[in-house]
């Protein structure tokens, strides 16, 4: 035998579990359209297209020339940032945290979706999580060596999980249930009874209920997303995930926070105190700066939500003209859009993987096929309001124009 042939593969069989690899088919379809000459409009990854407010990233630029900003920062996150996010949590949803305690700065808030599994669980526990479903929700369980069990999300349900739908013998195996109100890829909102449900159940099984609120700031209309921890005792069974990249337009700044159940909290600030070294300072003193700024502002104020809502508005209005029909979601930055009547149930039915493709091949219009976010997306595609309404007027003409081919 050669030595080439024994020779290690230096790559982890968990990094084929990860998610899905459409993302990087993406990549190359967007390459493959470009070198046609076409001009792409990028509606795929849901990254915000504004930049924070003025006075944050004045704030930010103050911070950086400061000679001491420059020390390892600390996993935590400072006590004057935590401070300030259980303020706005208390502000915002009137939720009493101990910043001590129930509070934990994050590098975004996918940095502690993707490490919570491993802080909480063991090799070979179960994690009840959403399909469809943002992807890491899955990686991270990979990562974990945890076992998925998929809730489901189905449109005859309007997109909400059944939680009777769930089997004994699961609750009593699983160690969290991840939920994500409003969702992505779907803006599903859940109400105050659904939370109280949902706690009383995890109390009963001893289940660990993980909340992703990344779109907290992005109800549309007559609804403003709620906090699970606004439920009383949610305290003793869930954590929350809150992102400055939606809300404040704060993406590439890698900030966020985990709120909720003190062990919970602990665990993860344990396993990142051995892992990394925390948020750079100058970032934490912006996005205090950031969460001031909107406690400061009239209770009329929604922040970026009404600009999300206009595009939302003005996109499902234009493709309804061109012959696609796409239902309003009632928050986040994505529309879920069922495929065309014809390509769903004509005589060869296409998949979202092909409709995506064939779209941006044609007009350069980026879109995700639903199956990248799970078994259950199939049949849809998202859609991210991440332009300005002009271009998001020529993507749906575009859109038109292939639709009619």
């Amino acid at each position: 035998m050669a030595y080439s042939d024994i020779k290690q593969r230096w790559r982890a069989e968990k990094l084929d579990h990860l998610g899905s690899s459409i993302f990087a088919e993406i990549a190359g379809w967007k390459e493959e359209a470009r070198r046609a000459g076409k001009d792409v409009i990028d509606l795929s990854i849901g990254s915000p297209d504004r930049a924070p407010s003025q006075e944050v990233r004045e704030v930010l630029s103050q911070a950086v020339l400061a000679e001491d900003s420059y020390a390892y920062p600390g996993t935590s996150g400072s006590l004057a940032f935590r401070r300030q996010a259980a303020a706005w949590m208390a502000h915002r949803f009137g939720v009493t945290l101990d910043p001590g305690a129930e509070v934990l700065a994050l590098m975004g808030s996918q940095d502690g979706l993707a490490h919570l599994a491993q802080a909480v669980c063991n090799p070979g526990d179960t994690a009840i999580v959403p399909d469809p479903g943002y992807p890491i929700y899955f990686g991270s369980l990979a990562i974990a060596g945890v076992k998925p069990w998929l809730l489901p999300l189905r449109q005859e349900n309007s997109f909400m999980p059944d939680l009777d739908e769930i089997p004994d013998e699961v609750w009593a195996e699983a160690v969290f249930i991840l939920l994500n109100f409003p969702g992505n890829p779907i803006a599903v909102q859940s109400d105050y009874a659904f939370f109280e449900k949902l706690v009383a159940l995890a109390k009963k099984w001893d289940v660990l209920i993980v909340h992703d609120l990344a779109y907290s700031e992005m109800g549309f209309d007559d609804y403003r997303p709620i906090s699970i921890l606004q439920i009383p005792g949610a305290l003793d069974t869930a954590v929350e995930f809150h992102s400055f990249s939606k809300s404040f337009n704060m993406a590439g700044c890698r900030i966020g926070f985990l709120a909720g159940n003190r062990e919970a909290v602990a665990a993860l600030r344990e396993l990142k105190g051995n892992i990394d070294y925390g948020v750079f300072q100058p970032v934490q003193t912006a996005a205090i700066a950031a969460l001031e700024q909107a406690m400061q502002r009239p209770a009329e104020d929604r922040g970026v939500a009404p600009l999300y809502e206009r595009r939302r508005n003005a996109l499902v209005e234009a493709l309804a003209a061109q012959g696609w029909d796409i239902p309003k979601p009632k928050a986040t930055m994505f529309l879920w859009a069922p495929l065309p009547g014809r390509f769903r149930t004509g005589p060869e039915p296409w998949d979202s993987r092909r409709f995506a493709r064939e779209l941006l091949l044609s007009t350069g219009v980026v879109v995700v096929p639903g199956s990248a976010f799970g078994a259950q997306g199939e049949g849809f595609v998202r859609i991210a309001l991440v332009q300005e309404e002009e271009m998001l007027m020529e993507a749906a003409q575009r859109i038109g124009d292939f639709l009619k081919e």
